[in-house]
């Protein structure tokens, strides 16, 4: 597979390292245009949280297109030395903190600022995007007013989540990726009514 690259913004084409072993799930190019696409110029001034940080390409994408502020999470050194060579690669440092933390700890902890966009990409096929939804849906101020969870997993892990506070308004798929997109509900009474 070749390395990631930055497909839109100031840098635009830059070529990403990718992360040694197979500790990581790489985003394809598609499934990453597609996703910005969908979020459209929403992107510009806002601020991501990307766990399971990887390569860092999605927080890497944002901030080349106009995001200003990314939060990279993630468990493993390697991952972590990976992300900082990128945003060095990109010059996208200064915009970026990258934590090597347990994104699940972090979920739980005391949140110190809240985030317009909020990336769950975790490894395949043990349970963790559903823990981290469940952890994020009892400590809600990690998001927010009108802010989105995106998560990213194979179809094959979907499943409709009894969520109180966060409501799935959408999901996309491509090929063997599947994007699922939540936001806050307004009303508990009325699930579908999502904040505009």
């Amino acid at each position: 597979m070749s390395s990631p690259r930055v497909i839109a913004g100031k840098a635009r084409g830059i070529r990403l390292q990718s992360v040694p072993g197979d500790i990581t799930r790489p985003v394809t190019d598609r499934v990453k245009e597609a996703l910005f696409n969908i979020i459209g110029g929403d992107i510009v001034d806002a601020s991501i949280l990307d766990l399971f940080g990887g390569t860092g390409a999605i927080s890497i994408e944002a901030l080349s297109r106009g995001a200003s502020y990314a939060r990279i999470i993630d468990l493993h050194r390697t991952a972590i030395n990976t992300i900082k060579n990128n945003l060095q690669i990109t010059r996208l440092s200064e915009m970026a903190d990258v934590r090597l933390a347990d994104a699940f700890a972090y979920l739980g902890s005391t949140p110190d600022r809240s985030f317009d966009y909020i990336y769950i990409a975790p490894p395949q096929y043990k349970g963790m995007w559903q823990h981290a939804m469940n952890l994020l849906d009892q400590n809600s101020s990690w998001l927010a007013n009108e802010a989105w969870v995106i998560v990213q997993i194979d179809p094959l892990e979907y499943e409709i989540l009894p969520l109180e506070h966060l409501h799935e308004f959408d999901k996309r798929k491509y090929g063997s990726t599947l994007l699922v997109f939540f936001m806050l509900v307004t009303n508990r009474d009325h699930p579908n009514e999502i904040i505009n």
